[in-house]
């Protein structure tokens, strides 16, 4: 291989060049006949050949170009067009293929050799592209895996999820599961049905190959080896993996024969739980657990991507068969009934069946398993209460819908939030791309002469537009490589700031084929957005003066309309940007500071389930009056108690009530939220008694009933009459008279802390015994300090009773909070990111701007003007581009954040408070990122101006 880079030094020796000067072109030169040589020999020319090739190439024009430059000749066109002609026959003999393959190449080596010698540049366009490629990334992974996956299972398009809408006053006795209001019509909606209707579809399946059902169980009490431990699952028909299309990893699945009365209980495990619980050990396979006291047999282990058909974050630990339901759950005998609807049903269509057809086909069967259910429900009450409930009921409609994502209404849920986060990532994306583009506008003109000699040596505009978009691709590809580092890191974030809150997540975030696809497609775009219009610019030379380093004709500067669009751009989309964490932070305190009407400091909470545990009501009541007597007396424990719902935990339990003496107005709703709790509840919560009593001991299921309720409900039912000794029931006007009203509570948030207070009913827990409870602890001091000691005072008690979900009030009410956490974290981090970005763009774009006019500047203070007086001049000239893009920001603002209305808490959209701090916030940073510049100008020297080129 000759040495072209010698070859060429001497060629340009004779024109006496400056040595960084010749040390460029000698470079540029080299390059340019390493690549005729290798092309030549790629199309079969000798060695020698090639040499004569490449030298001609130099000798024939390239030289020629050089002394017309030193010798400040006029380049015309007419010598252009020969010049371009020349290199023309020259490139025609070399052959079409490795023509373009050696340019290529030769764009990518000389794009390194670009960015390289920029490496502040290369390093901060690098990093503003990954930080908004990253962010990108790792939330398409997110969306992709919540919003965009199907279930990995067999033609999961085949797929059917039945629900149905009916009014309030449906057939159902009891709902388990999400019951919503459909937005399209204003009624119920729901994905819960009976065993009746599972029974009735299996049987009745013409239009379906397949029908299967599942519910999901979230504490099951499974025992390995003497060792127990608090698990998810679900129970499913014997058909659920058949109907999936899922295959065991290892062992079998469940058939239908699993799911007779008669038949050994078995189950299958999911490969994460085989890998947390067994370590994948294959002796799991045939071993025997205790689930529930009961013994089951491991049959199989799920392929590791297949977490389950439930709602998305949702992933079973373990599936058995709903005949062993009444083994399993004893205490839940309501679930056998027809009236009470509780699981989930999915079915497989046949081949050319619409999902339409099936509901049309299966909607008669549906209704009339409602009404028997419903007839059968009623026949459990005397004939008087039969006669007392109205005849006529809401008959609910059957829904079939897409069935390919599994359960969708917490995917549902989550489709806003995630979108809202995708537009803000998007933001901050063109933030960075406009600012990179500026960037390049001021770096490509400090490169007009390079680029005047290359079209003056023949290169076309497209050629060079080619060798400048090889470089902003080079640098978002560069970026991508960042950004794919920042989405790993930031994925893991979002794990933890997820909207869902606490628990394990049963989504796997991966950096897979489709996201990777998607960070390279948003690559090649970004490349091709932010560097498109810099090419095209700095192309767009007229020769002469750009050889003749005339400053102040060349293209760019801060002048250009294009680079001042680019500021206005990234100035309005920055001020959005924070107009929106301005909204969000604002709702996270507005919602930290509200009345939750108790004291959530100090407060301990653990949930126990007896009920695994075989414990029956009655040993339930005294197991739970032995374990507050034993956490009332551990040193540092004020008082105890317990509860069924915890507050602020987004659950609740809601029934209709019945008034003595009401008379239920035509439209309202008289549904109420109802606790079971301790007698110190109200205590322990300082929660005042406003008047009567709280529950006492001397409330158990030997006394007549009775009742607290909160100051909403007494309001709502009673006015301004005092509501003590009062009576109501749940279940129909028979019940009116059951429930004594003995005391009226201070109004407390009962669900979460966004939601209204509502009517709410404190039952004393010894006349309905809850299964399953949740123990409150005040404590003197930090209550997460005292966790240890609690744990070691309830295993005392009973050894063999699993606590779980142990964190303090503040943890769940934050818990609540955690949607609110996210937007206000994620907006104002990538808020002030994009205003950081638009402020390095417009400090770099103003400080090249000074740069290119100190002759300018130093003939005005020649004159006369006084270093104050510039600094103003260039202040002014920056201030009015970034008054301009906030007059645009602030519109777009005051538009899209109607877009979050319905996410804030507290504060309008167009709140003014939050908009004039963006505003000022935003003019403050721009005024100091441009006064630096102008400060620099203004201690320009005169006389050192007056001779700068």
């Amino acid at each position: 291989m000759p040495d072209w880079k010698k070859y060429v030094s001497e060629h340009l020796a004779p024109l006496r060049l400056g040595p960084a000067r010749e040390l460029e072109m000698a470079d540029e030169m080299a390059q340019h006949l390493e690549a005729v040589y290798e092309d030549a020999l790629a199309a079969g020319a000798t060695e020698q050949e090639a040499y004569q090739r490449a030298a001609a190439h130099i000798k024939d024009w390239r030289l020629l170009e050089c002394e017309l430059i030193r010798a400040k000749r006029p380049v015309t066109h007419t010598w252009i067009k020969r010049s371009l002609a020349a290199e023309f026959r020259i490139e025609s003999r070399q052959g079409t293929g490795g023509r373009v393959m050696g340019s290529i190449g030769q764009d990518l080596r000389y794009a390194v050799r670009m960015l390289l010698r920029s490496k502040a540049f290369t390093a901060i366009a690098v990093l503003s592209l990954g930080l908004g490629i990253g962010a990108n990334t790792a939330l398409f992974s997110l969306v992709d895996a919540v919003l965009l996956k199907t279930l990995p299972v067999k033609n999961p398009n085949e797929l059917v999820l039945f629900n149905w809408l009916g009014g309030p006053r449906g057939l159902s006795r009891g709902i388990m599961g999400s019951t919503l209001t459909d937005p399209a019509t204003g009624m119920r909606t729901s994905t819960s049905f009976s065993y009746l209707t599972f029974e009735r579809f299996r049987d009745v399946n013409d239009p379906l190959s397949d029908v299967f059902a599942f519910v999901s169980m979230w504490q099951l009490n499974v025992n390995v080896d003497g060792q127990p431990e608090i698990a998810t699952g679900q129970f499913v028909s014997g058909g659920y993996y058949q109907g999936l299309g899922v295959k065991a990893k290892m062992g079998r699945t469940l058939t239908p024969e699993d799911d007779n009365a008669g038949s050994p209980p078995v189950a299958v495990i999911t490969d994460r739980y085989w890998q947390r619980r067994f370590g994948q050990a294959p002796e799991a396979l045939g071993k025997t657990v205790n689930i529930n006291n009961v013994a089951f047999t491991i049959v199989g282990i799920t392929p590791p991507e297949f977490m389950g058909a439930s709602q998305v974050g949702f992933s079973p630990d373990l599936s058995i068969a709903f005949s062993t339901q009444p083994q399993v759950s004893p205490h839940e005998p309501s679930l056998n009934g027809p009236w009470f609807w509780w699981l989930q049903i999915m079915g497989r269509l046949k081949p050319g069946v619409t999902r339409e057809q099936v509901a049309a086909s299966l909607e008669s069967v549906f209704q009339q398993s409602a009404q028997e259910g419903w007839d059968s429900g009623l026949a459990r009450f005397p004939p008087r209460t039969q006669s007392q409930n109205p005849a006529p009921r809401d008959v609910p409609r059957l829904r079939a819908v897409s069935g390919s994502q599994g359960m969708t209404e917490l995917r549902n849920a989550y489709s806003q939030p995630l979108k809202i986060l995708m537009a803000i990532v998007g933001f901050v994306l063109l933030v960075a791309c406009a600012n990179v583009a500026n960037l390049l506008l001021a770096r490509a003109a400090t490169r007009q002469k390079e680029i005047a000699v290359r079209l003056a040596l023949g290169a076309s505009r497209w050629r060079l537009v080619r060798q400048l978009l090889t470089e902003s691709v080079l640098l978002a590809m560069l970026g991508a490589a960042a950004g794919v580092l920042f989405a790993y890191w930031g994925k893991d974030m979002l794990l933890t700031l997820r909207p869902w809150g606490g628990g394990e997540l049963g989504v796997d975030l991966k950096i897979d084929l489709p996201v990777l696809a998607f960070t390279v497609g948003v690559s090649l775009l970004t490349g091709l957005l932010f560097g498109l219009a810099p090419a095209l610019r700095a192309t767009k030379v007229d020769l002469t003066p750009a050889l003749k380093d005339n400053a102040r004709s060349v293209t760019g500067g801060t002048r250009s309309i294009l680079t001042k669009s680019l500021i206005v751009v990234q100035v309005s989309m920055s001020l959005v940007l924070l107009v929106g964490a301005g909204l969000f932070v604002r709702t996270l305190r507005n919602l930290q500071n509200v009345d939750i009407g108790f004291n959530r400091e100090n407060l301990l909470l653990f949930n126990v389930d007896p009920g695994l545990n075989g414990y029956n009501r009655a040993q339930m009541a005294q197991l739970y009056r032995r374990m507050t007597e034993r956490l009332e007396a551990i040193p540092g424990v004020r008082s105890a108690t317990v509860s069924l719902i915890p507050l602020l935990s987004g659950h609740g339990q809601t029934r209709g009530i019945d008034v003595q003496g009401y008379t239920p107005q035509p439209g309202v709703d008289d549904d109420v939220k109802v606790n079971t709790i301790g007698e110190h509840f109200f205590e322990t919560m300082e929660i005042p008694i406003l008047l009567g009593r709280a529950l006492s001991p001397r409330d158990d299921e030997s006394a007549p009933k009775v009742a607290v309720i909160n100051q909403m409900l007494a309001r709502k039912y009673f006015g301004d009459e005092i509501p003590l000794g009062r009576r109501f029931g749940f279940g129909g006007p028979e019940t009116a008279g059951q429930i004594e009203i003995i005391g009226v509570a201070r109004d407390a948030k009962y669900t979460g802390m966004r939601s209204e207070t509502e009517p709410t009913v404190y039952l004393a827990y010894l006349q309905s015994v809850p299964r399953f409870a949740t123990f409150i602890v005040r404590t003197s001091g930090d209550a997460g300090a005292a966790a240890a000691t609690i744990r070691e005072a309830v295993y005392e008690v009973d050894s063999n009773l699993p606590l779980f979900d142990m964190k303090t009030q503040s943890q769940q009410a934050d818990e609540s909070l955690t949607q609110e956490r996210l937007f206000a974290t994620l907006s104002s981090f990538f808020g002030v990111l994009a205003l950081l970005l638009a402020c390095i763009g417009l400090y770099g774009v103003m400080s090249y701007g000074v740069a290119r006019r100190t002759n300018e500047i130093g003939i005005r203070m020649a004159l006369g003007a006084s270093a104050p007086r510039v600094t103003r001049m260039v202040m002014r000239e920056t201030m009015l581009v970034v008054v301009v893009g906030v007059v645009i920001g602030l519109g777009a603002a005051l538009a899209t954040t109607r877009l979050i209305a319905s996410m804030l808490f507290g504060l309008a959209a167009t709140d003014a408070l939050t908009i004039s701090f963006a505003v000022v916030l935003m003019i403050g940073v721009a005024a100091v990122a441009g006064y630096l510049p102008a400060r620099r100008a203004s201690k320009v020297d005169p006389m050192v101006a007056l001779r700068y080129e």
